[in-house]
């Protein structure tokens, strides 16, 4: 049986880089205003050095963005943010900035780098631009440093900082888990939802999902499918004779051997009770025949046992290609049609009959 697809995942990864996308082009437009503005008070206050490195900033988010916009790469794009505004971060601590008020821009930094990473890598570039800072306190006599700052300063710029990163740690931390827990639950509906819970096969209405799309495959490349309705035959004397958990022993083993049996791109599910359909995409009506044969022959020569009893088991089937019908609901219709002339003939076989040598099995080279 094909694994069941788990969409829930990949859909909330896009979903959420396209969230981070978006914020990401905001906050650079937003940036860019900032800077443009502060950069012109600088100028008009006379400096003009600092007002022309804030152009520079100004453009080198600029050009983020329209790489961004041209390529689309959003790990370039958040990769490319987080470089700027550190780099942005240290000028304005190495400088001061006006009035010695640069570092105070970097209150923004920590809540920006938790969202745009993981936790693991947010607390590592966070320890070590609060490292640099250190070293700029600590050492103002040091190349390119110009900025002083009073004691009393650096205990609070150090002491809110550190609240601020921890405090923005812990929600992001928090926000990570409830989405976690959030997408388990989706991952489990989702599961539920396509799943027979007995046997772990496709239940009907995923059956008929992969059916209809597999209709629509066919009408647009001209891929023929088959499948085959399958009936557990007389399965209400295991129940009435040896109880529902026989009967539901009975169901689970025969799952598995039918998953033994097909290929990976082949698609079993419970129809409804003791009823099992099998999808055959790219197969013929002869493959399909085949399969069955095997299948039916498979399931006859299988010991089923339940609390030391044998259990006689045997299967009937109706197959059906999509190149005698016009419609799902054709094909299935016609498949139902073969299967009630299989039981109708005596019980373990399928219909239409396919040719068998002289042993029972399938004449070899049948069905790839």
């Amino acid at each position: 049986m094909t694994r069941l697809p788990d969409p829930s995942q990949t859909i909330a990864d896009e979903s959420e880089e396209e969230r981070v996308s978006r914020l990401l082009t905001g906050l650079s437009a937003m940036a860019i205003l900032f800077l443009l503005g502060i950069g012109a008070k600088a100028w008009f206050a006379t400096h003009t050095t600092h007002a022309g490195a804030l152009v520079i900033f100004a453009s080198l988010v600029a050009l983020n963005m329209l790489v961004f916009a041209r390529t689309g790469h959003r790990q370039r794009q958040k990769g490319g943010m987080i470089f700027i505004v550190g780099l942005l971060f240290g000028y304005l601590i190495v400088t001061g900035g006006e009035s010695n008020t640069g570092p105070l821009w970097f209150y923004v930094f920590p809540p920006l780098l938790f969202y745009l990473t993981d936790l693991k890598t947010g607390t590592a570039v966070l320890l070590f631009c609060c490292l640099l800072a250190v070293v700029v306190f600590q050492f103002p006599q040091l190349p390119l440093v110009t900025a002083e700052y009073t004691t009393d300063f650096k205990i609070r710029f150090f002491a809110t900082l550190t609240f601020e990163s921890i405090f923005c740690y812990v929600l992001e931390a928090s926000r990570l888990k409830a989405r976690n827990e959030l997408m388990d639950l989706a991952r489990a509906h989702a599961y539920a939802a396509q799943t027979d819970e007995l046997t772990g096969l496709s239940n009907r209405r995923e059956m008929q999902h992969r059916l209809n799309a597999e209709y629509s495959r066919y009408q647009r490349s001209g891929h023929h499918f088959s499948i085959v309705l399958i009936d557990l035959d007389l399965f209400k004397h295991i129940n009435d004779d040896h109880g529902h958990d026989a009967g539901d022993e009975v169901l689970r083993k025969f799952s598995e051997l039918m998953q033994a049996v097909i290929r990976q791109t082949d698609v079993a599910a419970r129809w409804g009770g003791e009823e099992f359909l099998i999808l055959l995409p790219d197969t013929s009506l002869l493959q399909a025949l085949t399969l069955a044969e095997r299948l039916r022959f498979e399931v006859a020569n299988t010991e089923f046992t339940f609390a030391g009893k044998r259990l006689p088991i045997t299967i009937s089937a109706g197959i059906c290609s999509i190149a005698k019908a016009g419609s799902v609901n054709e094909l299935l219709k016609q498949a139902d049609i073969h299967l009630y002339n299989a039981k109708e003939d005596g019980r373990n076989r399928i219909a239409p009959r396919v040719r068998t040598t002289s042993n029972g099995h399938t004449p070899p080279g049948a069905r790839a």
